[in-house]
């Protein structure tokens, strides 16, 4: 068998030949033209982020270091440099500035525990009651979202005119017909506005805490709770083994979730007892910083609150995640 050979004139050097560049592949110019839009679709959150949470809170913490006050409020940069004098006296409960926070403290914590626990407790007994299907059902899941598909402030009004002691509806039905009051009591001032409070807090955020524990549930299989009933665990057997250890990963955001949401409650006490006429029983601290820096015209010491309020909320997470981390990893 032969072979011919090319003579040297006509030979192709291949180790100085290009491939061709096909159009459209993904080494060529498209994918350069292209490596920015990822950027471009992101940069309008970055913006907006910076706009309503970065810039704002870095504005606030410069406040917390200069004494701001209504002489100063036309000119900032003319307000004289404070340094850590503001969080002295807010911390020093000694004086009266400081017993008001301290005291502020003290309520939020008790109205923080009251809500959370109250509205995630009335969640799961509403989502574990309408986890099996049945008849009108799906009514009672829309009758028990309401309170968190209404406006807020529409809602919170709405409490506030049954709070009132001679038309409130609240009244009516404690004295009038089921005779267990003697008399109306004022429930929007004095200590039972604390009670008030709690009460509202507690009909806004239960939904919620429904709403995604509902959903949890629907991941956790029948058969589970089959099987278990056949072995004879009653249904509270079947709630604390398997209803709790299937929805963790949903109650621990949850949580956390609702735990700032209430800490950090200002609508609440804001449209429930006005601007100014807040009652010490229910002296949230949210309205307390909103009070010492927009009624005392003290802008430096309120700064300094919200400052020492962020702290606070930024080492309660991180404890409450490591918490809950290092115990998901030991399950």
């Amino acid at each position: 068998m032969s072979t011919s050979v090319l003579p040297d004139s006509e030979r192709i050097d291949l180790t100085h030949t290009k491939a061709p560049t096909i159009s459209g592949a993904p080494g060529g110019k498209r994918k350069r033209k292209t490596h920015w839009l990822p950027y471009a679709l992101v940069a309008p959150a970055v913006l907006f982020e910076l706009l309503i949470h970065i810039i704002p809170m870095l504005t606030g913490i410069w406040i917390s270091f200069i004494q701001l006050t209504k002489y100063f409020i036309a000119n900032w940069g003319a307000a004289p440099f404070a340094g850590l004098n503001n969080y002295s006296v807010a911390i020093d409960f000694d004086q009266a500035i400081g017993k008001g926070v301290l005291n502020s403290f003290l309520v939020t914590c008790g109205y923080t525990v009251l809500v959370v626990g109250l509205s995630w407790g009335l969640g799961m007994a509403a989502a574990v009651a309408l986890q099996k299907p049945f008849r009108g059902r799906g009514l009672f899941r829309t009758l028990f979202l309401v309170p968190y598909a209404l406006p807020m402030y529409a809602g919170i009004i709405t409490w506030k005119f049954m709070f009132q002691r001679d038309s409130g509806a609240v009244n009516h039905v404690l004295v009038d017909q089921l005779h267990l009051l003697g008399q109306g009591p004022f429930w929007l001032i004095g200590s039972n506005a604390f009670v008030s409070v709690v009460v509202v807090a507690i009909w806004k955020t239960w939904p919620f805490a429904f709403l995604m524990l509902m959903a949890g549930l629907q991941s956790v299989p029948s058969d589970v709770y089959e099987a278990a009933s056949v072995d004879g665990a009653k249904p509270f057997r079947q709630w604390r083994s398997i209803t709790l250890p299937m929805v963790r990963p949903v109650n621990v955001t949850l949580v956390l979730v609702m735990f700032l949401w209430t800490f950090n409650d200002f609508n609440t006490p804001y449209v429930l007892f006005g601007s100014t006429a807040q009652p010490p029983a229910a002296d949230l601290l949210s309205f307390h910083i909103y009070n010492a820096s927009f009624i005392t015209w003290n802008f430096g010491s309120g700064a300094a609150m919200s400052v020492l309020l962020l702290i606070f909320l930024l080492i309660v997470t991180g404890i409450y995640l490591a918490v809950t981390n290092r115990r998901s990893v030991r399950a």
